[in-house]
């Protein structure tokens, strides 16, 4: 027979999310915990959104609060500035003779 532990996060009487550890069990807590706060902060805001809507945002901030934060310091978010890098066979204007080839003209 085993034994486990299981830290189960509670919102409202409802099983959030299940697991193994305490600390991520925490994290989770607390990235909820944001999510609310961010959603009443959202009811004040000049637009109308669903309470749908509203939690789904709120939810994805508080989600990705690295990134909006060094958005609202104003640095460029380190998930959008990495640009996929183009190799030595990616080209982006046919060669002349590519054109000869295809039998179309540059323009």
């Amino acid at each position: 027979m085993t034994v486990e532990v299981k830290y189960v996060v509670v919102r409202n009487g409802e099983e959030k999310m299940t697991f193994a550890n305490k600390k991520e069990a925490d994290a989770y807590d607390k990235m909820l915990d944001l999510a609310d706060s961010l959603g009443e902060w959202l009811q004040q805001a000049p637009v109308t959104l669903e309470e749908e809507q509203r939690e789904g945002l709120s939810l994805f901030l508080a989600e990705h609060k690295d990134v909006l934060s060094q958005i609202l310091r104003g640095a460029a978010p380190q998930e959008t500035v990495k640009k996929p890098v183009k190799s030595k066979t990616d080209k982006t204007a046919p060669t002349p003779e590519e054109d000869a080839e295809s039998g179309e003209q540059a323009a």
